[in-house]
């Protein structure tokens, strides 16, 4: 892969717990993580993002890290993930890890320490407030379930603060030892193969917090972070969640290439909010009014796309009334909906199962600047178990059979830990990975088809885009453009078939190649006068550059 590979390829996120149990006990393992990588590998996947793999009281789906420097152990050992790495190198398979530097759990030996004793070296590792805070009912990252972001604590005798839940208090970034210890877990990581890490909850992270209110971000420690980084392996990134207004994007970025580098990737939370809000309209203006205005990024910065991840479809950034749109659209009821901002469903059934819709959306997806993020099980439309609280709706385990427990675990189903989607049309017998390698039009073979030509389209990663006006208003039409070469995206967000007439399309000597379509179409292709059919689309190159991609 390319020095920029975080730009050339596609990242699959999953939970380790929840993939493959390799020795009976109810829970996904490394091992078991491993005996899959070559389904990865024949998806087309070349980075993989883990969860959270430390040992945590798993309150918060390991959001809750008790100790930064060992693995839980109920996925392994340390051979175990050493192990792993080893046979992702074999496939040309990069790991990145949820980093969760913002808060510790509760029952981390740090916190620990810190509440037993003001004179504890650890004691201002945390943040504390002697008198109670006057906005600690301000700022909740969990609305409605979360009832404050300060708590007392009576074994300190003092309030501590926590932007999450109240198991989960918040370290202090300001202090100088504090900064020193991340930097450790960053080195003890890298040592191990890790190409790069998410970090986690980004703009709380490096929150300047007092029992006044937050002061500000210390965007510098970024800085810190990438110098460490950088140093220790050149080619590793770091990729933020930062779902905050465009104007504050680029101080997370910093400059990416020079002195004040800050983060390589941020997830790109405006344009999943249009993609979902185009979706539900059935018009493709939202999408062609985020791709216009995204903030230029540095030379060697990217976006990381999404339709689904593993918490809720976030709608913060829309309107009272656009969000309205698509709650009424993908989520109606009130326990599809939470935080009063966000949806806890998978997407196929956001689609109401309409395949053709479902491959549109994935192909708007994967055809935006960045690098597309690919969740376990949406390549074969796996749904969700609105009986499980909160964001667990969607994280289910994997559904790899229709044998008992869906392939995932021989343990009992009491065991498991949690249940599997068993209910039709997404239960494990209607949906799974192997009944759909057998069927060459599955959602499954689609999504290989579509991940080994996003491998042959560097353009839509390291290139540029640019939407061509003009065209109907179900249909958006942009062109990526990059070293490598040029192609044409056309995508019809209706159920009606349309003709759009391209007026601004580069005109190019080479003859335009259809490379990707829901399917085929008259092979006499004329760029600037397209048919594209009901939740149709089409990728056509129109010019390849010959000769090596940029390094």
């Amino acid at each position: 892969m390319t020095a920029r590979w975080y730009r050339s390829g596609a990242i699959y996120s999953l939970d380790v717990r929840l993939f493959q149990d390799s020795n009976g006990d109810g829970i996904g393992d490394f091992a078991g993580l491993t005996s899959r990588l070559d389904h990865l590998s024949r998806l087309g996947i070349s980075i993989l993002w883990l969860g959270p793999i430390h040992p945590t009281p798993f309150r918060d789906g390991g959001y809750d890290v008790a100790d930064y420097y060992a693995v839980d152990p109920s996925l392994g050992t340390l051979g175990d993930f050493a192990e792993l790495m080893a046979e992702c190198d074999e496939r040309g398979i990069r790991v990145m890890l949820d980093l969760v530097l913002n808060h510790t759990s509760d029952e981390h030996p740090w916190f620990q320490a810190a509440r037993s004793d003001r004179r504890s070296p650890y004691r201002d590792w945390y943040v504390w407030s002697d008198d109670e805070p006057p906005n600690r009912n301000e700022g909740m990252v969990f609305p409605g379930v979360q009832e404050s972001t300060w708590t007392y604590d009576d074994t300190a005798g003092a309030w501590y603060h926590h932007r999450f839940y109240s198991f989960q208090p918040d370290l202090n970034v300001l202090n100088p030892h504090v900064r020193s210890e991340m930097k450790k877990i960053l080195t003890f990581w890298e040592r191990l193969g890790v190409s790069g890490f998410r970090l986690d909850g980004a703009p709380f992270l490096i929150e300047k917090t007092t029992a006044d209110g937050a002061a500000g971000r210390a965007h510098g420690f970024l800085v810190e972070l990438r110098d460490r980084l950088s140093w220790l392996r050149g080619d590793a990134v770091f990729l933020a969640e930062a779902h905050v207004p465009d104007d504050e994007l680029l101080e997370f970025f910093g400059d990416a290439d020079g002195a004040a580098s800050r983060v390589h990737m941020l997830f790109a939370f405006r344009l999943n909010e249009a993609l979902m809000l185009s979706l539900a309209r059935r018009d493709a203006s939202a999408i062609a009014e985020a791709l216009t205005s995204l903030p230029p990024l540095p030379r060697n910065a990217a976006w990381a796309t999404f339709l689904r991840n593993h918490d809720e479809v976030d709608l913060s950034q829309l309107t009272p009334d656009e969000r309205a749109e698509v709650f009424a659209a993908f989520g109606p009821e009130p326990e599809h909906q939470l935080y009063e901002r966000g949806i806890r469903r998978r997407l196929t059934p956001m689609l109401n199962g309409d395949e053709a819709r479902v491959r549109l959306a994935y192909s708007l997806q994967f055809t935006m600047p960045g690098t597309p993020v690919l969740r376990y099980g949406d390549e074969i439309g796996m749904g969700e178990n609105l009986e499980l609280p909160e964001r667990d709706a969607i994280r289910t385990p994997m559904q790899w059979s229709g044998t008992e427990n869906g392939g995932f675990s021989t343990a009992p189903e009491d065991r498991l830990l949690r249940p599997l989607v068993d209910a039709p049309p997404y239960g494990f017998k209607e949906v799974n990975v192997t009944d759909q390698r057998l069927v060459p039009d599955s959602m499954l073979m689609w999504f290989d088809r579509m991940l080994h030509t996003l491998r042959e389209c560097e353009e839509i990663g390291a290139g540029s885009h640019r939407v061509i006006d003009g065209t109907p208003a179900p249909v958006l039409a942009h062109v990526a453009e990059g070293s490598t070469g040029v192609i044409l995206f056309v995508h019809n967000l209706t159920d009606s078939p349309q003709c759009v007439e391209l007026d601004d399309v580069p005109v190019e000597e080479q003859p335009p190649v259809e490379v990707f379509s829901d399917h085929p179409y008259d092979s006499e292709l004329d760029p600037t006068r397209l048919e594209v059919g009901p939740y149709g689309f089409r990728w056509i190159r129109l010019r390849r550059s010959h000769g090596p991609a940029p390094g």
